[in-house]
């Protein structure tokens, strides 16, 4: 009887794939190889690549230097993903080069998030224990 979740987990092949992908865009947009016009790539940062099962299509997480402009980094990068692609072929060699969609990566955001919460439980904790 299978695992009914609703959430695949990845096989082997998509993280390969998902990996070599994700190394490859980091260093194209170090030497700014895509020449995307309106922003700095080398600025850049590829958190993160989810392959479609098919490979055809890769989610993109990506974060500007210090989260700034983060919505205007991912509509360029969509805008312009056919010269990202079109540099990205040159760099792999793999049956189908997967179609790019470029996404927010707010995980950093998240993980603050909880850091400050857990920090003010402390606090609280250690302020509880002083007054009993």
């Amino acid at each position: 009887m299978k695992n009914q979740t609703s959430q695949r987990a990845f096989s082997q092949r998509q993280l390969r794939v998902g990996e070599l992908v994700k190394q490859n865009l980091g260093e194209l947009f170090i030497r700014n190889e895509a020449k995307i016009p309106s922003i700095n790539s080398k600025l850049i940062t590829v958190t993160e690549v989810r392959m479609t099962p098919d490979l055809k299509t890769a989610r993109v997480y990506v974060i500007p230097l210090g989260g700034v402009d983060m919505k205007e980094t991912v509509r360029a990068l969509t805008e312009y993903s056919h010269l990202v692609r079109r540099a990205l072929s040159k760099r792999l060699d793999i049956k189908f080069l997967p179609k790019l969609t470029f996404v927010e990566d707010n995980s950093f955001e998240y993980a603050e998030k909880i850091e400050k919460i857990i920090r003010k439980i402390k606090i609280n904790d250690t302020e509880k224990k002083r007054y009993n």
